[in-house]
């Protein structure tokens, strides 16, 4: 492969992020000069690909959708996530995406190399999705246009539903889009009320980008997984726990699910300290029972108390179970004595 045909491939690649590029950048990355990127811009577009230039300080180039959709260019790592997502979607909560899903994998797997094909297989046969339940589901389309918006900093609008059944209209300046157990979160600033909100995606309906780019807006916490924490924890919680548990943070982490369930630290190598907030004691200590590890309760008195007596149910519970199967084989054994 020449060097010019090299170069076109990388550019073409680096072009594929939906984002503007500005020459300079381009020129940079790619160790040429600005003349030598119009020039390359040039012959992509003489080969079909609709690549936009606009003017201006935040100006740059862009590949715009086509007639029809260029080769994509993936390191392996990009091929094997893609692969890997792709056999995991029909376990998530996206309407529509089994199918879809099954055939692209198709696709890919058909042109992906044999090392590669190998590595996802390997992914494939060690790991077992988990049947999706009920609950709510995402339409797929309306999480492309989400996530296109906050790529490129526009506004967008779309009607909501509210958990009230109550319908509005809402101009946002979309922000990130956050996973939480079975459900979707769009964090975004509301331009109407001057102020940051969390929507349900799975309430959104219609959603249209205004073609209105904004400058990215400083989210009031660490990151937006935290802040959807925070905001749900504080919506209707009436109790706040405080409990060590005896295994490592990443471990209790991964069981917990997501940002809903609580916060939790790193104390040492093998234990971890976990803060949640919820409406009920019953969620709290289902949510420390059903971890699987040791725990040691330090707040509120109550859920210590509600414990201990969920554990003497349990106890009792175990406990008769325990004697009928005796009882039984005692029983049986007199049977056949006579």
């Amino acid at each position: 492969m020449s060097e010019t045909s090299a170069r076109l491939l990388n550019l073409l690649s680096l072009l594929q992020t939906p984002r503007e590029w500005p020459g300079s950048e381009l020129a940079g990355r790619l160790g040429v000069t600005s003349r030598t990127i119009r020039r390359d811009i040039e012959r992509l577009r003489e080969l079909g690909y609709p690549v936009h230039a606009t003017m201006g300080a935040e100006g740059g180039y862009r590949l715009a959708a086509g007639t029809a959709m260029p080769p994509l260019l993936l390191d392996d790592e990009e091929a094997v996530a893609i692969a890997v997502g792709l056999r995991s979607a029909a376990g998530h909560t996206i309407e529509g995406i089994e199918e879809a899903s099954v055939r692209a994998l198709a696709k890919l797997e058909q042109v992906l190399p044999a090392r590669l094909r190998r590595r996802v297989g390997t992914l494939g046969t060690a790991t077992v999705p988990m049947p999706a339940g009920g609950g709510p589901t995402v339409d797929p389309e309306h999480l492309t246009v989400l996530a296109a918006a906050i790529t490129n900093h526009e506004r967008l609008r779309f009607r909501y539903r509210a958990g009230a059944g109550r319908h509005s209209r809402r101009l946002v300046e979309p922000h990130r889009l956050v996973a939480s157990g079975r459900r979707w979160y769009l964090v975004a600033y509301d331009n109407d009320r001057e102020d940051w909100r969390i929507f349900r995606v799975d309430r959104l309906s219609e959603p249209f980008p205004t073609g209105v780019r904004t400058p990215p807006r400083e989210l009031p916490a660490a990151d937006a997984g935290a802040y959807v924490r925070e905001r749900m924890q504080g919506m209707s919680a009436s109790h706040r726990a405080v409990a060590t548990v005896w295994a490592p943070a990443a471990e209790v982490t991964a069981r917990l699910g997501g940002p809903a369930a609580g916060e939790v630290v790193a104390v040492g190598e093998a234990s971890c300290r976990w803060h949640s907030t919820a409406d009920s004691l019953e969620w709290l200590a289902l949510r420390l029972a059903l971890l699987g590890y040791e725990f040691t309760v330090h707040e509120p008195p109550e859920l210590a108390a509600y414990l201990r007596a969920m554990g003497g149910r349990v106890s009792r519970a175990a406990g008769t179970a325990e004697a009928a199967e005796v009882g039984g084989e005692e029983g049986g054994q007199a049977e056949g004595t006579r």
